[in-house]
């Protein structure tokens, strides 16, 4: 009886670490990127983020969305090992949208936490106004 009780302690003790470990684990280096000032007319502008899979298993992103139309992801789409590395991209158009932006990327996994914000911001500088620009219609 006495052996069964140390048996169950035993077990109970350590099933919630085996549990910890062997989820997986996404970890960012970083989860905020600023691009600074840059103009309007050199387009667009990609940050990668880096993570690794700090846990035990597989780790899979199931969904990546970003907070508006202006911004694209892309990420690694095949699973990633314990200790492998991945990434998630965040590309920002800023064609017509002068002005200071902070816009966010969601990262969807099976891993613990589930979802991870990441950030970018930045500042655009508008192009220079053409005549074209202020009179879009010939006249006469």
């Amino acid at each position: 009886m006495k052996r069964m009780l140390l048996f169950l302690c035993v077990a109970g003790f350590m099933m919630p670490l085996m549990s910890q470990t062997v989820q997986p684990k996404i970890s960012f280096d970083e989860t905020t990127h600023n691009f600074g000032k840059f103009k309007e007319q050199d387009g667009k502008v990609t940050y990668q983020f880096e993570f690794v899979n700090t846990g035990g298993s597989d780790l899979i992103i199931q969904n990546v969305s970003a907070s508006c139309g202006c911004t694209a992801p892309s990420w690694t789409r095949e699973p990633i090992p314990p200790g492998a590395k991945g990434f998630v991209a965040a590309t920002y158009d800023p064609a017509g949208r002068p002005g200071s932006f902070r816009k966010y990327v969601t990262v969807i996994s099976n891993s613990n936490p589930g979802s991870v914000r990441l950030t970018i911001a930045g500042e655009v500088e508008p192009k220079p106004r053409t005549i074209e620009d202020d009179y879009r219609y010939a006249m006469g």
